[in-house]
């Protein structure tokens, strides 16, 4: 009992503090706000740790707290269940927003906003708590709708910047296509399996395997392929997979501390969590998990030549952020979730680390975020520049860092997979580990090495920053650079200290975590693998000595060398000759072009998706508003009744003979109906 009420204590401590902070943010004082939100976060951190600690001692919970409705047979309730994966993500989701909480003490101090924004992440932390806690279909639903709320709200905080109204809708918009497949898929599985609840669920799964529906004309289809591809489409605009990714790199336009969490910890990660969770109905699918992989290797790859031409220094981190997803994403399709939930946590401290870091360089740069205008910080603010490499090599997959081991594992998956697609994912991946070196380091040696190029007055790039107006409600974050003589400074201690704290785990998670994780019993009973038809995870573990052993064998196989070469291509191009860059843009500038504009993919929606609705809107008022309603229900019966009444106005004419005249024709019509129907 005394954990069950530890359980209910996780997501609401976050929400009381959101609850305190949101509804009274006019006027309770700064201080109040940030205690009561970050003691709230605390306490759920502290709660997870506990309940950690308690599902490793084997007490595994998985109960109903509260019946929402019933209906007929089905009954939609708030229940949790907690087990080794579901302690993995709180203690991830608590640990990242509790290090964003502290940080955005510093961040937002100048902002009219702060109690608002604390209330916000907050809120947001309960939303990702009762996703990953759920044990239906019901309360994931909630979580997940609850989650893309949040993030509107977040993304559109400065909400007087039409750029960041535009990115929020955006993110809305395509975050609703998403949710559209997810809830077609929940609703395939009430329907067949008569239950929401997960345990239900999985139970059944094996005997529907075989099950066809027919969706519409003659054709079968496999009712796991139809189901599990609209649960992967919810996934997909939840963790900005090809093509429902366009709204992330947007999401930019938020302040850095959501960068941090929703774009690298826990939002965009929601969608690989759920895929694990289902991995019962994924692996009865083989067809959709080559969809998965598939759409996960075009992501990983595409993604990451963007990042290389981005010249803000968050957008760098958002693609980065992208191509990871995509791996996350393989790593599901091969059937190595243990995998990819491996690599979400490992990403989820060196990518927040990364967006940490780069939101204090932007408080050192006096909130100019173009790389071309830094150089040379590494003096000016040594914290922030060595968590930074330290999360830029665990990014890039440096042995005995984090990243390496979640990212090595999944390459190894991937190149153990006989899946349809396989092939085509193992280069993607590989391809993507050079890329990831090369644009990582490019933002590292432009931001902390080289010659210092801030500070020179009515610089060009100055008025290259969108959002060039300054108003009361963003002149905190527009102040375009350092004046002219004005040195960075590193940032006060609130800033830096969640740099520390997260570049912790970035170092030595890996080596601690794969073992158990990945090759061991953590998550057993809780991912089902089916090793005879996927046994991609089985031959891996033979192959398995141990985390040391595994970093040593790396420094001799080929994504260690691409790595390495990635970072060395980017500091002879950027550190010794920068002219060589500029003559390969100018020799290849219809890919520059092509990459510019992201692949005409905004471009694309733009004209199709929002052309088309606003076409269809317009025809719809003109054959729909003009012509039926206006033009033949409105004026059309004012017509008939004008029509009819000028016939009428020809016999009143007020002569008693014509009135006599008209009364004998009528009888007389009237006897003659009368005679032919007897």
């Amino acid at each position: 009992m005394e954990m069950q009420k530890l359980y209910l204590l996780v997501p609401l401590a976050p929400l009381f503090g959101a609850m305190v902070a949101g509804l009274f943010c006019r006027v309770i004082p700064r201080w109040l706000a940030h205690t009561v939100t970050i003691a709230g976060v605390a306490t759920a951190f502290i709660a997870s740790v506990i309940i950690f600690k308690d599902v490793q001692a084997g007490h595994v919970y998985n109960g109903t707290v509260y019946t929402w409705l019933t209906s007929g047979d089905y009954r939609f309730e708030v229940g949790f269940l907690i087990d080794t994966l579901t302690t993995t993500m709180m203690l991830v989701v608590t640990f990242v927003s509790l290090m964003v909480h502290i940080y955005t003490i510093g961040y937002m101090q100048e902002d009219p906003g702060y109690n608002r924004f604390f209330s916000y992440i907050s809120l947001f932390t309960f939303s990702m708590l009762m996703l990953v806690m759920s044990n239906n279909f019901m309360q994931l639903f909630f979580g997940w709708e609850a989650v893309g709320l949040v993030s509107y709200l977040l993304i559109g905080f400065w909400y007087t910047r039409p750029t960041a109204i535009f990115a929020n809708m955006k993110a809305f918009l395509v975050n609703r296509v998403g949710d559209f497949g997810f809830i077609l898929g929940i609703g395939l599985v009430l329907a067949h399996f008569g239950s929401l609840d997960y345990k239900t669920v999985f139970e059944k799964a094996p005997e529907l395997a075989a099950t066809t529906i027919n969706i519409w004309g003659a054709a079968d289809w496999s009712l796991m392929t139809v189901t599990c591809i609209c649960l992967f489409i919810g996934a997909m605009g939840k963790s900005a997979q090809v093509p429902l990714h366009v709204w992330l790199p947007d999401s930019m336009e938020g302040p850095t501390p959501i960068s941090a969490l929703i774009h690298a910890a826990t939002m965009v990660t929601a969608g690989i969590f759920m895929v694990s969770r289902m991995s019962p109905l994924f692996e009865l699918s083989t067809t959709a998990l080559s969809f998965v992989l598939v759409i996960g290797a075009i992501t990983a790859l595409f993604m990451g030549f963007l990042g290389i031409i981005q010249n803000d220094i968050k957008r760098v981190v958002a693609y980065s952020t992208l191509s990871q997803l995509g791996y996350m994403t393989v790593a599901l399709g091969a059937s190595a979730y243990s995998v990819a939930i491996f690599h979400l946590m490992t990403h989820a401290f060196f990518k927040a680390l990364l967006f940490l870091a780069a939101g204090s360089v932007i408080i050192g740069m006096h909130h100019d975020q173009d790389i071309r205008n830094m150089g040379g910080l590494r003096k000016y603010m040594p914290i922030t520049w060595i968590t930074s490499l330290v999360g830029s090599l665990a990014l890039i997959g440096t042995p005995f860092l984090s990243g390496f081991y979640s990212k090595d594992s999944i390459i190894e998956a991937v190149a153990l997979s006989h899946i349809p697609g396989s092939g085509f994912a193992y280069f993607a991946v590989m391809a993507g580990v050079f890329v990831t070196a090369f644009y990582s380091f490019r933002m590292y040696f432009l931001v902390f090495h080289g010659e210092e190029r801030f500070g020179k007055a009515d610089d060009a790039h100055h008025h290259e920053h969108e959002g060039d107006h300054d108003d009361e409600e963003t002149s905190h974050d527009h102040h375009h650079g350092l004046a002219p003589g004005q040195k960075p400074h590193e940032t006060p201690w609130v800033v830096w200290l969640p740099l520390v704290l997260l570049a912790i785990p970035s170092v030595a998670i890996g080596f601690i975590a794969i073992g158990p994780m990945v090759f061991g019993d953590y998550f057993k009973g809780v991912i089902f693998v089916d090793s005879h038809a996927h046994p991609a995870m089985e031959h891996l573990a033979e192959h398995f000595h141990g985390a040391a052993a595994m970093g040593i064998h790396a420094l001799t196989t080929l994504p260690f060398i691409l790595a390495l070469s990635g970072v060395v291509l980017s500091w002879f191009f950027y550190m010794k000759r920068p002219d060589i860059p500029a003559a390969i843009q100018r020799r290849f500038s219809a890919i520059h072009t092509l990459f510019e504009n992201k692949y005409y993919f905004d471009k694309f929606n733009e004209v199709v998706f929002a052309g088309g609705a606003r076409m269809l809107g317009k025809v719809l008022w003109r054959g729909g508003d003009v012509a039926i309603i206006d033009g033949i229900i409105v004026n059309g019966s004012a017509k008939v009744v004008g029509w009819i009444s000028s016939i009428t106005r020809l016999f009143q004419t007020g002569y008693v003979y014509h009135y006599a005249f008209t009364m004998i024709i009528g009888v007389f019509v009237l006897m003659t109906l009368w005679i032919n129907r007897a």
